[in-house]
């Protein structure tokens, strides 16, 4: 997948204080250039504080604009994914990873909609991968998701 990710890729977390947010982002900074790669974390609610020496925004926009991030993992419940991955949309990313599950069908007909129409009317195309899939990776240089690097070659 290297034409998608490297190890000079920029990644920012959605969710990264939750219980999965945290262990995945932890696994995925051990796995090759990992710690270099994962920049930055978002939650509205604990902008300012950090986690694993990765800082957190307030929003998307903010923590691209800060880092450089270009690509954002989605770790959030299913209730609140179509607004996360849409927040990743809006910030121009270049690639959306989501890898929550169970998000109401309804609520990504609404996304892919609003991203179609963000597109023909001449905005950044960003690419979703997901929902409710495992992420990709480059062997040797970084692991977006939940899957174990050590399989991968």
């Amino acid at each position: 997948m290297s034409i998608y990710i490297n190890k000079d890729t920029k990644v920012i977390t959605q969710g990264i204080t939750g219980k999965t947010g945290q262990f995945h982002t932890e696994k995925c900074q051990e796995y090759a250039n990992g710690k270099n790669c994962f920049v930055a974390g978002v939650n509205p609610k604990k902008a300012g504080e950090s986690i694993f020496n990765i800082p957190i925004y307030a929003s998307v926009k903010e923590a691209a604009a800060q880092t450089g991030a270009t690509v954002s993992v989605i770790y959030v419940p299913p209730a609140g994914a179509a607004a996360a991955i849409w927040e990743a949309v809006e910030a121009d990313l270049d690639l959306a990873v989501c890898i929550t599950e169970g998000i109401p069908v309804k609520d990504m007909l609404e996304v892919r909609n609003r991203m179609k129409a963000k597109e023909a009317a001449g905005g950044k195309k960003t690419l979703l991968l997901g929902p409710n899939c495992p992420g990709l990776i480059t062997p040797e240089e970084i692991k977006i998701g939940i899957m174990p690097g050590h399989i991968h070659g």
